[in-house]
């Protein structure tokens, strides 16, 4: 099971306690898989329509909760399924609890004016229209809106949590995205996704860890590298200014370096200044190491090679 079903599996069994989250819930479902139909005779009827199990059992557990009706689901299709209200009274019940004859834009505001509606809701919105990659993979939570004003109201509700979505448009239809990690751990909680929610921290701190070894390890070896280098041009310097002039004809102190240098080629300068007597420091080396290179080229200008 990808990891989208495995959060909506868990969110299942998560049903607001109070009708009216349950409610609340049940619109965002009803407005993203529910339809009014109206057959010929005038008569009409509620339909959820969902490829999603999941979502099919979510709308009958909700339905037989706030209306204590139970209604009738059925497999439409190889991969579809229809949960129904067939009885007109029982339709007519339903529209107006949720607010489908005031044709509000994506839901009435009476029936998330509580933060705990406004997390029933978009838990609903998830079930119904969302999805999310395993964060193995990476980072991207994702919510089909349709247009842009209902993506825009979306953005608007998630934004009352400190989720910082944006929208962007594919083909025909609005999409409201989170990147972050932190964001979609945010989302997760909003919803009480908690199980899913643990998860996706445990793996997004083993891949934090993982990349800030990376980032170590890489600079480490980059200082590595670069100690090495320059050790390697420190000791080709010294080596030509003893094959040319002689290490005896420098100063004392230029040449107890140069010495030095050339019998541990290996050693950083930290340690060679802790093996000078009297020990000096670090940029004390450096130092004597620039002139002792800047000496040698100037022995190769006078003898007509290039600086190195």
């Amino acid at each position: 099971m990808s990891f989208a079903g495995k959060i909506k599996e868990e969110l299942l069994e998560q049903t607001g306690k109070a009708q009216h989250c349950q409610l609340a819930e049940l619109a965002a479902l009803f407005a993203f898989c529910g339809q009014i139909i109206t057959e010929q005779n005038g008569i009409y009827y509620v339909k959820f329509a969902t490829e999603n199990l999941t979502v099919a059992k979510k709308c009958y557990i909700l339905i037989k909760r706030v209306f204590h009706i139970v209604p009738d689901i059925d497999l439409c299709g190889q991969h579809s399924y229809g949960v129904y209200l067939w009885e007109e009274q029982a339709a007519e019940a339903f529209m107006k609890q949720v607010r489908v004859m005031d044709e509000a834009l994506l839901v009435a505001d009476c029936l998330i004016d509580r933060q705990c509606c406004k997390r029933a809701f978009l838990r609903g919105i998830f079930l119904a229209a969302g999805s999310i990659t395993d964060p193995r993979s990476g980072y991207h939570l994702e919510l089909v809106a349709g247009s842009l004003e209902r993506a825009t109201r979306m953005k608007e509700i998630m934004g009352i949590f400190g989720l910082q979505a944006k929208i962007v448009g594919r083909k025909k239809n609005c999409i409201v995205y989170l990147k972050e990690g932190a964001s979609i751990v945010d989302f997760l909680n909003v919803i009480g996704a908690h199980v899913a929610l643990m998860e996706f921290e445990n793996v997004r701190i083993l891949k934090e860890m993982r990349n800030s070894i990376n980032r170590q390890v890489n600079c480490e070896t980059a200082n590595i590298k670069k100690t090495v280098s320059a050790a390697s041009r420190q000791t080709a310097d010294i080596q030509y200014i003893h094959d040319t002039i002689g290490i005896g004809n420098l100063s004392e102190n230029l040449s107890q370096i140069a010495k030095l240098r050339l019998e541990n080629p290996e050693v950083t300068l930290k340690e060679l200044g802790e093996m000078l007597e009297p020990p000096i420091g670090k940029s004390g080396v450096n130092h004597r190491l620039r002139k002792l290179s800047e000496i040698a080229n100037e022995l190769r200008r006078q003898d007509g090679g290039k600086d190195d």
